[in-house]
């Protein structure tokens, strides 16, 4: 199909806005799906996705649309994922495209995510058509949502389009503006084709999703990767209807896939350029930004034995998520395993469960961190993102943090309790300005540490769900960070170490124990369970010993004899917890390591 006929573009949102829904009735209506394989969610092809209802993964399709009066057009669509995790996986589709559908429930309005993807889009200089979806529902508010449309974005109200991905109402005007409003792709002059995506398959290889800026790409030419210089014949091309679907050749603006003989995940790189071989482009394609992660955890098998499988596990998956970040280390208690960056808290927990159902594999995590500037006496300065290698107290001038720039959209009501969790969390609120009459945006600033484990619970909690947020890396500030350990019988246990800020340190040691105090079993001597700052010990438990009875045998006679066998059991306790080694269950760290 000719270039003027080609329409690219994705949909964009906050999560649970409808984009899924949306693509299945655009689905339906170009009848790209027959009516006896349509089912709900169809471009979330993981159980994960559709067991969780949102989308983790951007999921190309190829549509063939015939217009009443302009005649046939291919519009290729991709459904993005809403969660601020993913908004890596938004910025790689929007790359690929001309044009985007804005999704805004009519219901909620304008969310953080909504804001910060269309700004996303606005930079990439795309066209962007505003949609008000689930305008059946009984509490949808077309004027308030057209005014913050208005008011947040500057689109004015006449470019959105009211519809409901539900009932099907508005299908057709949506697939108007996508022919009428959205630019066709610039045809190129060399052959460039932008990888945007891959998946291994463990028959053909790896397998890459592209888009098609110039040239043609046939089954049997010869093509180069401009990164890694790495040349292979291709062996399949094809377009997703959704599947995947061989077809002879792609053309300048078309999206599809391509097979090659590369089979080492290593050997291909996301944003890399795809040319030919004999005739390469003179200049590789703008590629996507470095992604830097924002938190840090370990992930160890729960059998060592399975390291290799691990590792070649995480290498597969890398290929699939190129935000995901690893490297080899070890602990004493947990053995080898890997030190994984992820773009947020949903990020790690996704990536634990595909590992979990993809490889087969059973995983622990460490308690998740961010990377700390240490300031050294000497001038040095040295980033951690693991607490084994925070340095010695003494020889640190400062500590910086990293903290984050908070978009907050809450209801009007809920702005005492919001502004009193974000000062239990050690931010400060910068800005407040009015959306509407019942709703604010709120801007903070906060340590990115505060916000890692439960932050998000706590703001949909405060506000019955109508909270959102959306956030940014910013500066560096110094704080009161110290390491805290957790020593079982006198020795540090690695796992269980973290950083933290000095006023919480207490807190969290105390927890800690107690914690640990019911999950390890008891010895045959008293251990003691301690937090500790350094070699300050902050909170203890005591786990009592196990006694056996050996006064049973003594039926009678003078009490000395039930003292001195009493004495010769204290003796060997106090000799068997000298040398004596506390063993911690596998299932302790589990669920300490799940619960902190």
């Amino acid at each position: 199909m000719q270039t003027s006929s080609t329409r690219n573009f994705c949909i964009i949102a906050h999560i649970d806005h409808g984009k899924t829904t949306l693509s299945d009735r655009l689905l339906e209506r170009t009848q790209t799906v027959s009516a006896r394989d349509m089912q709900a969610q169809l471009l979330d092809s993981m159980d994960l996705e559709r067991e969780r209802g949102i989308t983790i993964k951007s999921h190309p399709v190829s549509m063939i649309y015939c217009h009443p009066t302009e005649g046939k057009f291919l519009l290729n669509l991709m459904d993005t994922p809403g969660h601020v995790d993913f908004s890596y996986e938004v910025s790689r589709s929007l790359a690929a495209c001309e044009g985007a559908l804005l999704l805004i429930d009519a219901s909620q309005g304008i969310e953080a995510q909504t804001v910060a993807n269309a700004l996303l889009a606005i930079n990439q200089g795309l066209y962007i058509i505003p949609i008000i979806n689930k305008i059946d529902l009984p509490s949808a508010d077309l004027n308030r949502v057209y005014g913050q449309l208005e008011e947040i974005l500057a689109i004015p109200r006449g470019e959105a389009i009211p519809a409901s991905a539900k009932t099907g109402e508005g299908i057709d005007d949506i697939l108007d503006a996508v022919v009428y409003r959205i630019p066709p792709p610039k045809e190129g002059d060399e052959t460039q084709a932008l990888i945007f995506d891959s998946v291994y398959d463990s028959y053909k290889g790896v397998i890459c999703y592209v888009r098609l800026f110039g040239g043609t790409l046939r089954v049997g030419d010869e093509v180069a990767m401009m990164h890694t210089g790495r040349k292979s014949p291709i062996k399949e091309i094809g377009r997703f209807t959704p599947t995947m679907t061989a077809c002879d050749t792609l053309s300048a603006g078309h999206v599809g896939y391509v097979v090659t003989n590369i089979r080492a995940v290593s050997e291909i790189k996301i944003g890399d350029t795809i040319t030919s071989a004999s005739r390469p482009a003179s200049q590789p394609l703008q590629g996507y930004k470095e992604i830097h992660p924002l938190v840090f955890s370990g992930l160890y098998p729960l059998d060592t034995s399975d390291f290799e499988k691990l590792k070649a596990s995480m290498s597969r998956l890398q290929l699939n998520d190129s935000a995901l970040t690893f490297t080899p280390e070890s602990s004493v208690a947990l053995g080898f395993g890997f030190r994984c960056g992820f773009l947020g808290l949903l990020h790690m927990e996704i990536v634990q469960e595909r590992i979990r159902r993809e490889y087969d594999l059973d995983v622990i995590s460490t308690y998740p961190s961010v990377i700390y500037r240490v300031h050294h006496t000497d001038g040095s300065v040295k980033s951690i993102d693991n607490p084994q290698f925070f340095p010695d107290r003494s020889t640190i001038a400062r500590i910086e943090e990293p903290t984050i720039l908070a978009t907050i959209h809450l209801p009007t009501d809920s702005l005492g309790d919001i502004l009193a969790l974000i000062t239990d969390r050690r931010g400060s609120c910068t800005n407040t300005e009015v959306v509407d009459d019942s709703r604010l945006m709120l801007t903070c600033q906060l340590p990115l540490n505060e916000i890692l484990v439960d932050f998000n619970d706590r703001l949909k909690s405060i506000t019955r769900g109508y909270g959102s947020m959306d956030y940014e890396l910013a500066d560096y500030q110094a704080s009161d960070l110290v390491k805290l350990d957790v020593l079982v019988n006198g020795d540090p246990v690695d796992a269980f170490s973290s950083i933290v800020h000095e006023s919480k340190a207490v807190a969290r040691g105390r927890s800690m124990c107690a914690r640990l105090k019911d999950l390890i079993p008891r010895q045959l001597f008293r251990v003691a369970i301690q937090a500790a700052i350094g070699s300050n010990i902050v909170a203890r438990e005591t786990l009592s010993a196990l006694r056996k009875d050996v006064t049973a045998k003594c039926y009678g006679g003078d009490i000395t004899r039930k003292r001195k066998l009493l004495d010769k059991q204290k003796e060997g306790k106090k000799r068997m917890k000298s040398i004596g080694k506390v063993s911690i269950p596998q299932d302790a760290f589990i669920k300490i390591l799940k619960n902190s």
